[in-house]
C-alpha cells in the first residue's frame, strides 16, 4: 500500500480528459468529425493523426491556455478520488505545461474544498518532473506518457501507468486503468 505523502499525479490524461477535448474542439471548430478517442496511439499527436499539423498545434495551444469555447472535464472517477485524497493530506501534481494560471485554476476548481494544500508544478519539460518529484519525497508517480515512466523508472522514481491508448507499448510498470484502481494501492489512512 502507498501512503499518500508518497504519491503524486499528471493532470493532462490522469486526471484532465485533455484528449477529450482534443477531439471536441477539433469537432467543433474545425469540423474534423473522423477522428476517435482510440485513433490518438501516439503520444505526439502528429505522428498518429491526419490532421494538419498547424491545427493540431492551434488546438494545443487553446487548450494549455484555457481560453477554449469547450470544457476540459476530468477522467471519470478522478474528482472523487482525489478529493478524498485531499481530505486526507496534501496533494502533488506535477505537469509538463510551460504554463502553470490555467491548469492551476481547473484544478481548484475541480477540488473546491480541501482542507490540505494542493499544489500544482508546470515544469515546462517532461524530463524535468524527476527533479520535482525528487524534491518532493514522491516515490510513486501517476502518469499516461510512457517515456516519461522509463525516466522515472531510470531516477529510483516507481512508474504507476495510466492506460491509455498512446501508451500500448511493452512496459515492466504497474498499470491502472480507473481511478478505483489507483485507490485500490493507496492507503488513506496511513
Amino acid at each position: 500500500m502507498i501512503s499518500p505523502g508518497q504519491i503524486a499525479f499528471d493532470i493532462d490524461g490522469v486526471f484532465a480528459n485533455t484528449m477529450a477535448l482534443f477531439l471536441e474542439i477539433a469537432r467543433q471548430d474545425y469540423g474534423i468529425n473522423d477522428i476517435k478517442y482510440s485513433d490518438i496511439t501516439q503520444y505526439y499527436l502528429e505522428e498518429c493523426l491526419d490532421i494538419d499539423p498547424d491545427i493540431i498545434s492551434a488546438i494545443i495551444n487553446c487548450i494549455l491556455e484555457g481560453d477554449c469555447d469547450a470544457e476540459l472535464e476530468p477522467i471519470d472517477g478522478s474528482s472523487k478520488a482525489l478529493s478524498d485524497m485531499a481530505r486526507k493530506g496534501p496533494l502533488l501534481f506535477v505537469t509538463a505545461r510551460p504554463t502553470l494560471a490555467p491548469i492551476k485554476s481547473w484544478v481548484d476548481r475541480m477540488l473546491p474544498e480541501s482542507p490540505f494544500p494542493i499544489e500544482v508544478i508546470a515544469t515546462g519539460a517532461h524530463e524535468a518532473k524527476t527533479d520535482v518529484l525528487k524534491a518532493h519525497g514522491i516515490r510513486y508517480f501517476v502518469d499516461d506518457c510512457l517515456e516519461v515512466c522509463f525516466m522515472l523508472y531510470e531516477q529510483d522514481i516507481t512508474p504507476i501507468l495510466f492506460h491509455q491508448p498512446w501508451n500500448r507499448s511493452s512496459h515492466p510498470f504497474l498499470e491502472v486503468r480507473t481511478w478505483v484502481e489507483i485507490m485500490d494501492l493507496i492507503d488513506l489512512d496511513s
